[in-house]
């Protein structure tokens, strides 16, 4: 890794941070905490070893934190590490009664920093001691490195995918694992006797929400025999609708009078997800799962 000398200013943080470059002209910047495990909306708690992320998805609904901790680069191209998560995290877990924790909620904790620094790994396994539950959620089959820190713990581990088709699963999120790799992350942790779960979503209008699609998509959670199937349409958060318009604007032109439709018109989007809901419950039930809808 290439190290670099201008150093990152931040509130909550010490005034001098170590920052370096990694592949894909991300800056990784190594900071200070002063929380880790944070009360959840989800779970109970949620935690992030990381701000930013290098999967770099369009549709990302974290592109808020930018508020919190503005950064040059743009979302995707930043990560900070809180290198002193787990010491952090230790004193938290002196006070904290245990209870789940939605792991991660604002970043993907195995996106490829972990590969080096193991900080979610780490986080993980002191939770489980302590007799917490985690709902994972990642992108990335590099979780499937910490399948000896799930093994016997209360771990319910899932992935997010937002359409079947690779080459719009590679434009739409070009940091994430491949569309397969995924399904396989579910597949082993199937066979290590994990509880396993999958996020549709968001569906992506035009791309991942007609029926060919979806059928794509509840056939594979059919194959993988997962528990629990969780879907989710498309979502105006703050900082996304930029995104998604450069993306579109670059790559699907024919697509944005639909986007907008769906994402500013609300008798519109009240119909559309309406429609979505009916083409979801069929979709589930050519496919026997529809038991396992959340």
């Amino acid at each position: 890794m290439t190290q670099r000398k201008q150093l990152a200013l931040f509130s909550d943080r010490s005034p001098q941070q170590a920052e370096h470059a990694v592949g894909g002209g991300v800056v990784v910047r190594e900071v200070q905490c002063k929380s880790l495990l944070n009360r959840g909306g989800i779970d109970n708690y949620s935690f992030n070893c990381y701000t930013g992320c290098q999967n770099g998805c369009v549709y990302c609904y974290a592109r808020f934190m930018q508020r919190f901790h503005p950064h040059d680069e743009p979302w995707g191209r930043f990560v900070d590490v809180k290198v002193n998560a787990p010491e952090v995290l230790t004193r938290q877990l002196r006070r904290l009664a245990p209870g789940s924790v939605f792991t991660c909620s604002a970043c993907d904790g195995w996106q490829p920093v972990e590969r080096h620094y193991r900080l979610t790994r780490r986080c993980c396994q002191m939770l489980l001691e302590a007799g917490f539950r985690l709902n994972i959620l990642t992108k990335s089959d590099l979780v499937l490195q910490d399948l000896d820190v799930f093994a016997g713990g209360k771990v319910c581990l899932g992935v997010t995918i937002s359409t079947p088709d690779e080459t719009q699963a590679k434009a739409w999120e070009p940091g994430a694992s491949s569309v397969t790799a995924r399904a396989k992350v579910l597949e082993t942790a199937k066979s290590a006797d994990l509880e396993t779960t999958v996020m549709f979503g968001p569906l992506l209008p035009g791309i991942s929400d007609t029926p060919d699609a979806l059928d794509e998509l509840f056939g594979l959670a059919a194959r993988v025999q997962v528990d629990r199937i969780w879907t989710d349409a498309l979502n105006l958060r703050p900082r996304v609708w930029p995104s998604i318009q450069a993306f579109l604007r670059s790559r699907r032109p024919e697509l944005l009078p639909l986007y907008g439709r769906v994402l500013f018109d609300q008798a519109h989007r009240a119909r559309y997800v309406a429609e979505l809901h009916a083409r979801i419950q069929r979709a589930a039930a050519k496919a026997a799962v529809s038991d396992r809808l959340a």
